[in-house]
């Protein structure tokens, strides 16, 4: 079987991002709504300046005690993010992501379009399926068990 793509790992195969002069209560915001635990700064139409994620959220906002509804993304987001073709293997991702300490890849096809981020959890998918129906088997053993 072949191995998993990038792009094929992902559940949500959709760009989330906003301007470079957005909130960060505007980039929480979106992350919520789109049940994403990452935005890209993106100048328009096309061009990716940065990414922010949950832990910059936290790292860089809140354990500061900055104003979420006044400090602009810019000034939290990680400039320049390291981007992965679609067609990269799952297993070169997170060899990259092991070795820099990354969390989040953009994706990036075909004439620079992009196409949304790799990110941790979709890394393992099948695995996490199958932890997740191990630790339903136990749960119903240990309540038929009394």
């Amino acid at each position: 079987m072949a191995e998993r793509t990038v792009f094929q790992s992902m559940s949500q195969k959709h760009v989330v991002s906003l301007g470079p002069r957005a909130t960060v209560y505007e980039a929480a915001c979106i992350m919520t709504g789109a049940n994403s635990s990452s935005v890209l700064v993106m100048e328009p139409p096309d061009k990716l300046e940065g990414i922010v994620t949950e832990r910059d959220l936290m790292t860089k906002v809140l354990a500061k005690g900055r104003n979420a509804q006044t400090t602009p993304v810019s000034e939290v987001m990680t400039p320049n993010p390291m981007c992965v073709p679609p067609e990269m293997p799952v297993s070169d991702a997170v060899v990259i992501m092991i070795e820099r300490g990354f969390r989040h890849l953009p994706i990036v096809g075909p004439a620079g379009k992009m196409l949304g981020v790799f990110s941790v959890p979709a890394a393992l998918p099948l695995e996490n399926g199958t932890a997740m129906s191990l630790a339903e088997f136990h749960e119903q053993v240990n309540d038929a068990l009394g």
